[in-house]
């Protein structure tokens, strides 16, 4: 603990049961509380109200058993999805006794008004192997058997049930016939299988989850009893119940948790799944992250110990939303912090941010920026410990350059380059705060989904920036065109890094039927870019836009070289060219046989068109007859 002590003065803090259970849901090495199961438990035995999250998909699901549909009902996801509580939250709503879902046993079962028996199985998980072939006897008696006196409720992972019903098939020396019709509706949103209706919560993640979340923890009623605290007396600051302000929004209008939605809204379209559960140790550990507390997470306990410190500042919000208050290996372990930490947020910076930091508070020019944006933040921002070291740094002296002093200002700046992301205002001149991550166009993509949900047009900086990126990509050239997207070939090889033959080109923006679009994919909710060759359907090759293929694309249209940024972004591009081109062959091909005088009076000569570059980077095809002698 670095010597952190946990002092009690007196009696315990009003809130210290309160904040000892909220522990239980943080990044600890063993938190319980992640799952279902213990809730109760933990709950009875601090003696708080427990944190009461929505159950998004109930009521659908108790509008499904009320319709007497026949057929039972898979409740699907990933780990920390909320499965559990939605079966226990179903159970409750129809009737079913909480003693006995408490008690022992993995399967339950309820007699409903409708005569049918309700047969719960609580998690799939809990059957090792063979055990489970048991329940998914009865829930395939139900969907594919035609019996009606029971409707089974199975809460399972999407890769667990497609295991076991692999291995169950197997034995039985067949495909198990629910198997592939499940892994479709998982894997490519395909139909439900008929008599199962399917609740996937790993759909319903995302921005309003995590706001749902926040709200639930930071507004919760135990956090009234700090406002007679003694830790928060006489000027005194409760690091703990300034992390819940800040989280809460007291004092920046929300931004923060604004910005915390962004980055998980990135990371979710990035493809990254953030379940409930982790989105609580998130919030958990905004609230509760310390350095130097036992675990990373402080207890009020500590809390009179770190303000004798002088250390309420190692416990900033900002850098807890990145787990900078824990250890390297307890970071890997947990989804939630690898996706916050990817995003690069205290290692990205800019010149002008670090300027700002370093040389602010005493240079004239950025002296009101220095006080406007950290020096009015006595808390996190300009601190004793902050300003101390600064000096010491910029003055040269021996000890701010040896000994891990230099180290120790660079952490520091490290800490501040994360409250700036945080705190920085919405269009702050010379400080753009996206910049201060690995995905600088992060808020442009934002904002083009945004339109595109809302069915409006895309920013036309924003449009030209995607055409020069794919320009660019497609043929190696320092090509500016925006007007236009040549699909250009080496003259066979289509993964060639530089292609200087022009296969064929389409208008960077949908006229009568053909170029790009830019559309919203109703699968994935994310943008993708579908450009059409020829008018009529089946002419156009879409690509599914995520923020990381879009943030390459406007770096490379930036001047970026495609391999320096993603190799594995470059070969997607280079895919997508190879389908373009293929497309192009297919209509080709098809216009031949329509009119067989296009395809040459002879033979004697082949019209191959190059791509020039004009002074100022305009593109453009010239085509080149090349006679062919015999």
């Amino acid at each position: 603990m670095n010597g952190l002590a946990s002092v009690e003065h007196g009696s315990a803090p009003p809130s210290s049961a309160w904040v000892r259970f909220l522990r239980t849901y943080g990044p600890t090495p063993n938190n319980l509380t992640m799952f279902d199961e213990y809730v109760a438990g933990a709950v009875g035995r601090a003696k708080v109200q427990p944190i009461a999250l929505s159950t998004p998909m109930l009521d659908p699901m108790k509008a499904h058993v009320a319709s007497e549909k026949p057929g039972s009902m898979l409740i699907a996801g990933t780990a920390g999805d909320g499965k559990t509580y939605h079966c226990r939250a179903l159970w409750t709503a129809m009737g079913g006794d909480p003693r006995a879902w408490a008690a022992k046993g993995n399967i339950k079962e309820h007699r409903l008004a409708d005569g049918r028996l309700a047969v719960f199985i609580k998690d799939l998980s809990e059957f090792n192997g063979e055990e489970s072939d048991a329940p998914l006897a009865r829930l395939e008696k139900s969907v594919l058997g035609g019996d009606d006196t029971e409707i089974v409720i199975l809460a399972a992972n999407h890769g667990q049930v497609l295991d076991r019903l692999r291995d169950l098939g197997r034995r039985q020396g067949r495909n198990h016939p629910l198997r592939k019709p499940l892994q479709e509706f998982f894997l490519q949103a395909g139909q439900e299988p008929e008599r199962l209706a399917v609740f996937d919560l790993s759909r319903s993640v995302g921005r309003m989850a995590l706001e749902e979340v926040v709200a639930a923890v930071a507004t919760h009623a135990e956090w009234n009893n700090c406002a007679r605290c003694s830790l928060k007396s006489d000027g005194k600051v409760c690091p703990i119940y300034e992390n819940r302000e800040r989280l809460l929004g007291v004092g920046d209008g929300a931004q923060l948790a604004r910005r915390l939605g962004d980055l998980v809204e990135i990371a979710r379209l990035n493809g990254q799944h953030l379940p409930v559960r982790d989105l609580l140790a998130l919030c958990a550990n905004m609230i509760l992250g310390h350095r130097d507390a036992k675990d990373g997470l402080m207890s009020c306990g500590e809390v009179a110990g770190i303000q004798e410190q002088g250390a309420v500042d190692r416990a900033s919000v900002y850098g807890n939303a990145f787990g900078a208050n824990l250890p390297k290996r307890r970071l890997a372990d947990r989804p939630v912090f690898k996706a916050m930490s990817a995003f690069g947020v205290g290692d990205e910076t800019t010149n002008g941010a670090d300027g700002l930091l370093v040389y602010g508070k005493d240079d004239v020019k950025l002296a009101p920026a220095f006080a406007r944006l950290i020096g009015s933040d006595p808390v996190y921002g300009a601190t004793p410990r902050l300003l101390s070291a600064q000096d010491k740094y910029l003055e040269g002296e021996e000890a701010a350059r040896i000994d891990g002093g230099a180290a120790a200002f660079m952490d520091m700046l490290q800490e501040q380059r994360r409250r700036l992301f945080f705190t920085l205002p919405l269009g702050e001149d010379g400080y753009p705060f996206w910049s201060m991550t690995v995905f600088r166009f992060a808020g442009e993509y934002l904002e083009m989904r945004a339109a595109l949900m809302e069915k409006k047009a895309v920013a036309e900086a924003a449009r030209g920036r995607l055409v020069r990126g794919l320009n660019r990509v497609m043929t190696g050239l320092l090509i500016d065109n925006v007007d236009r997207i040549f699909v250009a070939s080496s003259g066979g090889f289509t993964q060639s890094r530089v292609s200087v033959l022009c296969d064929t080109e389409a208008p960077s923006r949908r006229v009568n039927g053909v170029g790009m679009a830019i559309k919203i994919d109703p699968k994935t909710v994310r943008p993708l870019l579908d450009v059409s060759l020829a008018q009529g359907a089946g002419n156009s090759v879409a690509f599914d836009l995520t923020p990381v293929r879009f943030e390459f694309l406007s770096r490379v249209a930036e001047g970026a070289l495609p391999g320096s940024f993603s190799n594995e972004c470059l070969g997607d591009m280079l895919a997508f060219k190879a389908k373009l081109l293929r497309k192009a062959e297919l209509i080709r091909g098809r216009s031949e046989e329509d009119d067989e005088e296009e395809a040459g009076a002879d033979g004697s000569s082949l019209t191959l068109n190059f791509i020039d570059i004009e002074q100022g980077g305009h593109g453009f095809s010239r085509p080149i007859t090349v006679r062919i002698s015999e």
